[in-house]
């Protein structure tokens, strides 16, 4: 089944270019079903890649998905033009005040993992925002600095310091083989990882309310579930693109920024070789279990949601 797109947006075309089903909100509405309405709330500064990487793993499910996308209400994105998002986009503020309700909210990562929680320009509206997931949506995943955040907001879980950016591919051991969210997950996966702060297993042992599903040795708790508040949070990047750590370091460099090559991500370390996907597949369970958990426990009636 398809995910539903605005027809100008550019992920409809460059999904329906890669084979993966797209539908527009006209076509969506002669079907007599209910899609899942899922929504992201884009905190990333190049907000088309964003939403074309979390598009494309959604539309890649057999269900039919109303995909929605949202900012913060005031803050300025200076990386995506403005008649990008005033098209597209709707402000947090906006959809609180309209009361309507999500089956699931992806929450991205962003980079400002230097700055305490409180010291970010929005983060009374992101708190907000949370305490809105608890009443309007049935399901919440948290990415990267997002994760971070959410995990802090609900847990007072801390994020720590890096002493150097943990920036490359890292194998993770499946915690947990019967989570419904690791439904065909290998016993190691290959995860992106590019963050300059981590979380503390020690840190997470002392919540119960918190499960690791998947961890790595080199670059601790990648995913973790927080049932409670029907939530998970991971930490690092499975949606990310081939190249997305590629042009990370090529920015870098080419900014003369003190930078090692990603890890175990080029052909024998060289960056002149282009680097191989070898965590696309887990990506889309990832996601796809993700959904189908939300499509076999959330509420028929929306307007129910909320209420466990």
């Amino acid at each position: 089944m398809p995910i539903t797109l605005n027809e100008s947006l550019p992920a409809y075309r460059i999904l329906s270019d890669e084979g993966v089903m797209v539908m527009s909100p006209g076509r969506a509405a002669t079907q007599d079903i209910r899609p899942l309405r899922i929504a992201l709330l884009n905190l990333m500064p190049k907000k088309i890649q964003t939403e074309n990487q979390f598009a494309r793993l959604i539309g890649a499910t057999p269900l039919q998905i109303d995909f929605q996308l949202i900012r913060m209400s005031d803050h300025e994105s200076r990386n995506t033009a403005a008649d990008h998002l005033e098209s597209f986009y709707r402000p947090f503020r906006e959809v609180e005040a309209s009361g309507e309700k999500f089956d699931g909210l992806i929450i991205t990562g962003a980079p400002i993992e230097h700055l305490s929680f409180e010291e970010v320009t929005y983060w009374d509206e992101l708190q907000r925002v949370f305490a809105w997931t608890q009443t309007h949506v049935h399901s919440t995943f948290g990415v990267c600095w997002g994760g971070m955040a959410m995990a802090w907001h609900f847990h007072g879980l801390p994020k720590h310091p890096l002493p150097a950016k943990a920036f490359g591919c890292f194998r993770h051991r499946n915690l947990a083989p019967a989570s419904p969210y690791l439904r065909g997950f290998s016993d190691e996966v290959l995860v992106p990882v590019s963050r300059w702060t981590e979380v503390r297993a020690t840190d997470i042992d002392a919540r119960p309310a918190l499960t690791t599903l998947l961890a790595s040795p080199e670059v601790g708790p990648c995913l973790l579930a927080d049932p409670g508040h029907r939530a998970i949070y991971v930490f690092n990047h499975f949606e990310y693109d081939s190249t997305t750590l590629k042009e990370e370091y090529d920015r870098d460099v080419a900014a003369g920024k003190p930078v090692r090559v990603p890890v175990n991500y080029y052909p024998g370390d060289d960056p002149g070789q282009m680097p191989s996907n070898r965590w696309r597949s887990h990506a889309h369970l990832l996601v796809g279990n993700w959904i189908n958990d939300i499509y076999q426990t959330t509420w028929y009636d929306m307007s129910r949601i909320g209420e466990g």
